[in-house]
């Protein structure tokens, strides 16, 4: 084989410079920090395997910078092994800055503001009930009632509020938060 054959068999699509491995690399470092920041609790709700759930408990017992450093390292490196795309979602969820966490927020409030309305209330009630059986009819029911009591008078929005913290329980519910 010659020195041009192998060149034939070369793979343009697949071949990634080392810059690019390296920039992998850094976003799965990046995405083990974002791993680091998270609470326990948080934690437990992101598909990950023992391996690196043993790493994180180790990173967070960690003190030292430079300790800290190498094992995000250590970190990066067993990510490769991991689901990252599901676990940058369930990350996204739990960041109020990102576009996921805003476009889910939106939807709650648009919910909200549709079973306040007193012209679709019926309509996007049992449209909600339907999507989610195991509600509380009852205090939905009661908190729909006094946050459309509470926009004719104007003045308060406590039950608005409550309404909206409701909806909020039953979507991490269903999205196992």
């Amino acid at each position: 084989m010659t020195e041009f054959e192998q060149y034939d068999e070369f793979d343009d699509e697949n071949y990634k410079s080392k810059t690019q491995i390296k920039r992998e690399m850094e976003a799965l470092q990046d995405l083990g920090k974002q791993l680091v920041a998270l609470s326990k609790s948080q934690r437990a709700k992101v598909p990950m395997s023992e391996t690196m759930r043993d790493a994180l408990d180790e990173a967070d017992r960690i003190k030292q910078r430079e300790a800290q450093r190498r094992h995000l390292q250590y970190i990066g490196k067993v990510m490769r092994s991991e689901d990252h795309e599901a676990i940058q979602h369930r990350v996204d969820l739990f960041d109020t800055t990102s576009a996921l966490h805003n476009k889910l927020f939106h939807q709650l409030e648009a919910t909200r503001d549709q079973l306040i309305n007193a012209d679709s209330s019926q309509e996007v009630f049992k449209k909600y009930i339907e999507e989610n059986p195991d509600v509380d009819i009852q205090q939905f029911r009661q908190l729909i009632r006094q946050s459309q009591k509470e926009a004719e008078q104007g003045n308060k929005t406590t039950s608005k509020k409550k309404l909206f913290k409701l909806l909020r329980e039953i979507q991490e519910k269903k999205l196992n938060l």
